[in-house]
């Protein structure tokens, strides 16, 4: 089931003014992609990621992944058979590297998580405004965005803020473009880093798990401010 993170300071009761939702991991199966686009760019820099890596992989933008790729690469050997042959290129690169390796996998096909498009034909026909909240760049929202075929108010890619998660500004201007509070707002989110973030914006957040799926209007409403 899903799990409530409440904000401090939260009123206790009123009216849910909009649902913020995450993507990846959240609407749409893609860290197990994400996963992977970052091991074959690691690979290339001669760097073997594990389990120590994920929490600075999964939730993080590229140029997080690609700054913690390049410390990586100049500050602990690999296997012999990784070991990169030229010095390794500066962040942006690897940051593009890492985006086009995703895009690659993304457009092979996505799944979408249980119960999140339900959920989004519910918030539609009860015209509660929805948006999407994203540590993805634009490029890969555009090739998620039609599987989901839902009108969110609100589309929001990395580029749309200075910081992305686990800062809380995305979430502070996705709130401030619809025009609502932030403690009568709902985020729906999956990692730790887009969990801080919301929270420390002042949303109430719901913790989901990509197996066990989204829950329907109802138990949302459960959560209500």
């Amino acid at each position: 089931m899903p799990s409530e993170s409440p904000s401090p300071g939260m009123a206790s009761s009123g009216a849910l003014e909009a649902v913020l939702f995450d993507m990846d991991g959240t609407l749409v199966d893609t860290e197990g992609l994400w996963w992977q686009a970052t091991t074959a760019v690691a690979r290339t820099l001669g760097v073997a990621l594990g389990p120590a890596d994920t929490p600075q992989v999964l939730g993080r933008t590229a140029e997080d992944v690609a700054a913690h790729l390049l410390t990586a690469a100049t500050s602990r050997p690999g296997p012999p058979e990784l070991t990169a042959t030229t010095p390794p290129p500066g962040a942006p690169e690897i940051a593009r590297r890492l985006t086009d390796a995703f895009a690659t996998r993304v457009g092979g096909g996505v799944t979408v998580i249980p119960g999140a498009l339900a959920l989004l034909a519910e918030l539609h026909a009860e015209a509660i405004p929805t948006a999407l909240v994203s540590a993805s760049p634009r490029s890969i929202v555009d090739l998620v965005l039609p599987r989901l075929d839902h009108p969110f108010d609100l589309v929001m890619a990395v580029e749309d803020t200075p910081r992305g998660k686990p800062h809380p500004d995305p979430y502070l201007e996705a709130t401030r473009r619809l025009g609502v509070e932030p403690r009568r707002c709902v985020a729906i989110e999956d990692s730790p880093p887009g969990i801080a973030a919301a929270t420390a914006a002042g949303c109430r957040v719901i913790t989901v798990d990509s197996r066990r799926g989204l829950p329907d209007l109802h138990a949302l409403c459960d959560f209500q401010l």
